[in-house]
């Protein structure tokens, strides 16, 4: 197995019923997917974007999210990084009906299908610690029988009191996971995300999809949330986010780098996804990232003390 190979232990659920998983990264799992089970997803490295139905985003190391059932996701790595890494990103996956069981049972554990209904819009938890995380989901996989279960339910409960939720995406998505042109859309919405700098018309997405164009954008909206032209502005709006982040470029390089003809429409479609300017969000990541360096070496040094 080479050492991007995703590490994956397949649960039986007549045997167990979560399922503990490792990607590396690249990886051909990384797609626009969605599936029946919830997935407790932990980033432990590198940047990009999000996808979460119709929400478009950047992620980060340490980040937590916990995404519903039908809800289709994907996270795209900036392909500013050029080394493969051996674990990008740790989950969990789950069912609603164990947890339903349990709440008939145990009604105590009912805050944590309160926060299961919060999924199906796709949550992220913001500022929940992410070593704290990541050593929980290492502890869940890692423990045997009964164990894993009250572990992962401990991790559930501290979850529900979490006080910062942000829910992702304003559109749900229960059953159009079995609509039967998931598949083609899916095909697209991965071909842009991966190749978002190249024009790529609705005739030819349709082409691709292999569907009229008429037919094409009404299910693209539907399986998105997005028309077809503002789902690829806003995946080039989070590839510049990237650059702006990771690079010195100018804002001029990085509006054609991601695919936009012309400064002033660049200019316009991140303000109107971002609500600031691309000189400005640079401003407020790079202090983001000075304060967080800085709160990480004061820990350090007290650590020592």
């Amino acid at each position: 197995m080479s050492p991007c190979s995703p590490e994956i232990e397949f649960v039986d659920r007549s045997l167990e019923s979560i399922r503990c998983l490792a990607h590396g990264w690249p990886s051909e799992l990384c797609r626009w997917h969605a599936h029946e089970a919830l997935e407790l997803h932990l980033i432990t490295a590198t940047r990009g974007k999000v996808l979460v139905g119709d929400y478009i985003g950047e992620f980060g190391p340490g980040e937590l999210f916990l995404i519903g059932p039908n809800l289709p996701h994907n996270w795209i790595t900036n392909n500013t990084y050029k080394t493969p890494v051996p674990v990008r990103d740790r989950l969990i996956q789950f069912h609603q009906d164990s947890i339903d069981a349990m709440v008939g049972a145990f009604p105590e554990f009912r805050q944590i299908q309160d926060l299961l209904l919060l999924a199906t819009s796709g949550v992220k938890f913001i500022g929940f610690d992410g070593e704290i995380a990541q050593h929980a989901l290492a502890g869940i996989s890692a423990a045997r029988g009964a164990r894993k279960i009250v572990a992962f339910l401990d991790l559930l409960l501290t979850l529900a009191r979490h006080p910062r939720k942000e829910q992702l995406s304003a559109v749900t998505f229960h059953q159009l996971r079995h609509h039967p042109n998931h598949g083609s859309i899916g095909k697209v919405v991965d071909y842009i995300a991966r190749h978002y700098a190249l024009n790529l018309s609705v005739v030819e997405a349709a082409n691709m999809a292999g569907m009229s164009v008429a037919s094409f954008s009404r299910t693209f909206r539907m399986l998105t949330g997005n028309r077809y032209t503002e789902f690829v502005n806003r995946v080039r709006i989070g590839q510049a986010c990237a650059l702006l982040h990771d690079t010195e470029q100018r804002v001029s390089t990085i509006c054609y780098a991601v695919g936009f003809q012309n400064l002033a429409n660049f200019n316009r479609q991140f303000l109107r996804v971002k609500q600031t300017t691309p000189s400005k969000f640079r401003e407020s990541s790079r202090r983001a990232l000075h304060a967080t360096a800085l709160a990480t070496d004061s820990g350090a040094v007290g650590g020592h003390a």
